[in-house]
């Protein structure tokens, strides 16, 4: 694994290159969202193709790699904000050029589905990058979310870097930022950007999946090794994840069935995910977890100079 290097801080005023690797992209929240960003003071850019649709898919896969590829060599490119999740990214990651990713030392951004695209960076290029809010609520963005990513594009320290939620134990421990999408993490096992736990602090959520499915992933990340080694454990949301059929366990609860015997620290409730306060944080960067007070903290900003 290429030793861990941060992006090049962004200024305020810098473009934006807007990438679609995952699902189609609506042209109403897109302008709407891309309203939002410029109001922030922000310039945004995207290729013509952008709104291309092949069935799930916001185009074919050689569309989606090219686009990527151009904004990370584009020098007019400051960062890079998915559109939005989906499916899709795991497609293309091997048609990428993980030397171009770390010369540029872009910000890369996304979450859910670009999940994938997150850990592929983290592993096969060396580069912190950002899980966090995209373009897919249009409009409807949580102003907290958005400040709080502004300020770790440009490196400008939050002004609380601690998040709360509940707290299960385990003490405190400190480690690198790793994780994001339950299921993109659980699909990355066994291949060349299979996520790397050793002395993190994971962090995950999930929408839409039942409690039964997000025992069946932990218990792949399990038996695969990759809770064997944590120093900490951070859920965010874990959205509509619910099954009417069995209504217990709760998601939450199977949660803390398979990290508790572990013994390190655990907290539920965090600010990201698949929620309106869908905090950024920087995969790769160092922070601090506390199981008895439920609080992470954040120790880097995740970009550089």
């Amino acid at each position: 694994m290429p030793r861990l290097i941060q992006p090049r801080a962004i200024a305020r005023g810098a473009t934006l290159g807007i990438a679609a690797p995952c699902g189609p992209v609506d042209p109403q929240t897109l302008a709407a969202a891309r309203a939002v960003w410029e109001d922030a003071g922000f310039r945004t850019v995207h290729r013509d193709d952008l709104l291309a649709r092949s069935g799930y898919l916001a185009g074919d896969d050689a569309r989606r790699a090219a686009e990527l590829s151009e904004l990370v060599s584009d020098p007019r490119v400051d960062a890079i904000v998915c559109a939005r999740g989906g499916y899709g990214c795991a497609r293309i990651l091997d048609l990428l050029d993980p030397t171009s990713f770390r010369a540029a030392r872009k910000p890369l951004v996304g979450y859910s589905d670009v999940t994938a695209l997150l850990l592929w960076q983290r592993r096969r290029v060396g580069l912190v990058g950002f899980h966090g809010p995209m373009l897919e609520h249009g409009g409807d963005v949580d102003p907290l979310a958005l400040a709080s990513l502004c300020d770790l594009l440009v490196g400008v320290a939050p002004p609380d870097p601690t998040w709360s939620g509940r707290g299960w134990g385990g003490g405190r421990a400190g480690g690198r930022l790793v994780g994001g999408n339950l299921a993109l993490i659980a699909s990355s096992l066994g291949t060349p950007w299979e996520i790397d736990t050793r002395g993190a602090i994971l962090l995950l959520e999930e929408v839409g999946e039942k409690p039964y499915r997000i025992d069946r992933a932990l218990q792949q990340l399990r038996t695969a090794g990759k809770l064997a080694a944590l120093a900490g454990i951070g859920a965010g949301g874990f959205t509509d994840c619910f099954d009417p059929r069995h209504p217990e366990p709760e998601a939450e609860e199977v949660l803390v069935e398979i990290a508790r015997p572990l013994g390190v620290p655990l907290v539920t409730g965090l600010p990201f995910g698949h929620v309106r306060r869908n905090l950024a944080w920087p995969m790769g960067a160092r922070a601090t977890i506390d199981g008895d007070s439920g609080e992470l903290s954040l120790l880097e900003a995740g970009v550089g100079r």
